[in-house]
């Protein structure tokens, strides 16, 4: 009966003691600002806008007033900061230190001078979500910060995943000690259930994230396996007459891309340590093109993106127009044995991996297979060719293993992390300092 009455109490006392803390920093008399990041985020965790007062006149508060009203109205963990050029914000490191700072799972927005950056955690929004999200207020050249904030929010509170802050809901005011001495009282009955509790999510992420890499590992393994058998059906000879200094180092190239790809997937520990095994495997190949164009006589290959139909064709030597099933037709890198099928009005020869409905096509067999094409193609780049598939929708707005490419880890939105996150789990802007300006580049780079 007891531990009934202990879960019953966990979701409510994590809830009053965010309320407590947020309401406990209003209160507390003769408290003052530090000033930078430490004012920015205490009050990033009483409101979803921060304006640094030195910065009021390109963000007025009655347009931050409007943009935090949007924000709480769509119970999303969307944080918005408006800071000026000083020597009180490193643009380094500005959004991983002010998530640390703030300690609450969501996605970041920073206007920064007149640059613009954002991030998030992985379970709120994917890498490529936040990276596209960015790219695409960065070029929309909006004339002023409040369109350009208003339509980044616009986009992100759709998007994002998790709840608003339980911290966001107080209206200020002062707490009483019988209130405090209630409130501790409850945590200290909740807090073994609480720990349990969030020790069996992880050990449960732990379990699923294992699950996720032994169905790529069948997939990855069969990858190595082929490019082991070009390599053995190459029949190079660095000492064989002909052969020269170039075509030598290609050979060279393409035996290391073997050897790193076997030692990244035996170390692999989570979905998307992948990435980097196919990322080796499509530069080897690569290099086989080269040294095949080197030894007969032909102009050498122009570096371009796998088959998109199966990267185990080699790069790809033109475009072609394709549609999924169902899908819109978009723009595709093929082989030039697939782009004659699709001109013959044939199918293309599709890399299929096994899933519990039989044999599918990578880009229709579920968001596990994202870290693998993410490795041959590009995080950037893949979600424009998958648009319309099961893949493309789960990259861009599911919160899945491969949605950023890299695993399903770290705090549901809303969710009191303190400094307890690993950045490099994180998507988009964090630690990347890429602030330019709006009309700047892609933006939102990685930790």
């Amino acid at each position: 009966m007891k531990t009934a009455t202990r879960r019953v109490l966990i979701g409510p006392v994590l809830l009053l003691l965010a309320a407590l803390l947020a309401m406990v920093t209003v209160a507390a008399p003769g408290a003052h600002a530090a000033g930078g990041l430490d004012e920015a985020a205490a009050a990033l965790r009483k409101g979803p806008v921060y304006v640094d007062p030195r910065a009021s006149g390109q963000f007025s508060a009655t347009e931050a007033d409007a943009l935090a009203k949007k924000i709480k109205d769509s119970g999303r963990p969307v944080f918005v900061a408006v800071l000026p050029r000083t020597s009180d914000y490193q643009p380094s490191t500005l959004l991983r230190d002010l998530r640390t700072k703030v300690g609450i799972s969501g996605v970041y927005a920073v206007e920064f001078g007149d640059g613009f950056n954002a991030g998030a955690d992985p379970r709120v929004m994917s890498r490529t979500a936040v990276q596209n999200l960015v790219g695409a207020v960065k070029r929309s050249q909006y004339p002023t910060v409040s369109a350009r904030l208003n339509s980044f929010v616009d986009t992100a509170a759709t998007e994002a995943h998790g709840h608003a802050p339980a911290s966001w809901g107080g209206t200020g005011g002062g707490i009483d000690t019988g209130t405090v001495v209630g409130l501790g009282a409850l945590i200290v009955i909740g807090g073994g259930g609480a720990y349990a509790i969030a020790r069996r999510n992880r050990r449960k992420r732990a379990e699923e994230e294992r699950a996720a890499l032994e169905d790529l590992r069948i997939v990855v393994d069969e990858d190595i396996t082929a490019f082991g058998e070009e390599l053995d059906r190459l029949d190079f000879n660095p000492a064989e007459p002909g052969a020269d200094d170039a075509m030598r180092a290609d050979y060279s190239r393409a035996l290391d891309t073997y050897e790193d790809a076997k030692s990244a997937m035996a170390s692999a520990e989570h979905p998307g340590d992948v990435r980097a095994v196919t990322k080796e495997l499509e530069e080897g190949r690569f290099a086989l093109a080269t040294l095949a164009a080197r030894r007969e006589g032909r102009p050498l290959p122009e570096r371009r993106l796998p088959c998109f139909f199966d990267p185990r064709h080699g790069p790809s030597v033109t475009d072609a127009t394709w549609a999924p099933p169902g899908g819109a037709e978009r723009t595709v890198p093929v082989c030039a044995a697939d782009k004659s099928r699709l001109d013959d009005g044939r199918e293309p020869l599709a890399r299929t991996v096994r899933t519990p409905q039989g044999d599918r096509p990578y880009w229709d067999a579920g968001p596990a297979y994202a870290p693998w094409a993410g490795g041959y193609f590009g995080g950037g780049l893949l979600p424009g060719l998958l648009i319309g598939t099961t893949l493309g929708h789960l990259m861009m707005t599911g919160p899945a293993y491969g949605a950023d490419l890299g695993g399903n880890q770290g705090a549901e939105g809303g969710e009191v992390t303190g400094a307890d996150f690993d950045p490099g789990d994180f998507g988009g802007g964090f630690g990347g300092g890429d602030f330019g300006g709006g009309d700047g580049g892609f933006g939102g780079g990685d930790f």
